[in-house]
C-alpha cells in the first residue's frame, strides 16, 4: 500500500488538489495536521503549496517549526519519499532537507501561467518514471520562486545529479534554470511548479501524471508494513 500523507499548514490552499491528484495515480493519499508528530504508518509525504503561515517573515520560515517537521525529517532519513510543491519545496530549504534557498522572482512579478520543464535527472522519488529530456507542461504559481544556491551547493548538485527539473524558458530567474532538485540519495524533492494542477485533461494538462505516478510508487516501495 503507497499511503503518502498530505500535510496541511494553516495556509495551506493546494491540500485537496494533492490529495486528488494522488489518489488519481493509485496512492492512498491522507491529509495530516502540522501538529501530527508521527509519521511512521506513511511511506511518503507531501508537503503542499500555499501560505504556510501566512508566510510570515518569508516563506516556509515558521512552518519549519511545525511539529510535522520533525516526522518528515524521520522519514527522510529512513528512506521515505519526501516532496515539497511549491510552498512545500520553501519549507524543505527552510528546514535544511533541501539546500539552498526561493527568493523574489526576476521582476518582483506573481506568476501564475502553464511552463514548461524538462527532465533532467531521472535519480530521484519524482522523476524514476519519466524519460530524460521529456517535455511537461505544468502550471507555475509563485512570487518567491527563484532557486538560488553558493557556487559550492551548485556544484554539488551538477555533480551528484541532483537537478530533477529544469524550466526550458525560464520564468522567474532560477539559477541555471532550475525547476526541482533533490537531496544526496534523491528521496527528498522540491520543485515550483504544481504537478497536482496538470494530473487530467480536464485541468490542460496530464504531463505531471508521471511524475505523481513516480512518487506513488516509491513510496510503496519505502512503506514497512506493506
Amino acid at each position: 500500500m503507497n499511503r503518502v500523507a498530505v500535510v496541511v499548514f494553516p495556509g495551506s490552499n493546494c491540500e485537496y488538489d494533492a490529495l486528488e491528484a494522488l489518489r488519481s495515480v493509485g496512492a492512498t493519499a491522507e491529509l495530516v495536521w502540522h501538529t501530527n508528530d508521527d509519521l511512521s504508518d506513511f511511506g511518503g509525504v507531501v508537503l503542499p503549496g500555499g501560505f504556510a503561515h501566512g508566510d510570515y517573515l518569508r516563506p516556509g520560515a515558521l512552518a519549519r517549526f511545525s511539529p510535522v517537521m520533525g516526522a518528515v525529517t524521520r522519514l527522510a532519513e529512513g528512506g521515505g519519499a519526501v516532496l515539497g510543491i511549491c510552498n512545500g519545496f520553501q519549507i524543505l530549504t527552510e528546514a535544511g532537507l533541501l539546500p539552498g534557498a526561493l527568493q523574489k522572482n526576476r521582476g518582483l512579478t506573481f506568476l501564475c501561467q502553464p511552463t514548461t520543464v524538462v527532465v533532467t535527472s531521472r535519480a530521484s522519488v519524482l522523476t524514476s518514471k519519466a524519460a530524460l529530456g521529456q517535455e511537461l507542461v505544468v502550471p507555475i504559481n509563485h512570487f518567491s520562486g527563484s532557486y538560488v544556491c553558493d557556487d559550492a551547493t551548485y556544484g554539488a548538485l551538477v555533480a551528484g545529479d541532483r537537478i530533477v527539473l529544469r524550466y526550458r524558458d525560464n520564468p522567474n530567474g532560477s539559477r541555471d534554470d532550475i525547476a526541482g532538485v533533490a537531496n544526496e540519495r534523491g528521496n527528498v524533492v522540491g520543485l515550483m511548479p504544481h504537478p497536482e494542477r496538470a494530473s487530467s485533461l480536464l485541468l490542460g494538462s496530464q504531463d505531471g501524471r508521471v511524475l505523481l505516478e513516480s512518487f506513488a510508487a516509491a513510496a510503496s516501495s519505502n512503506h514497512l508494513a506493506a
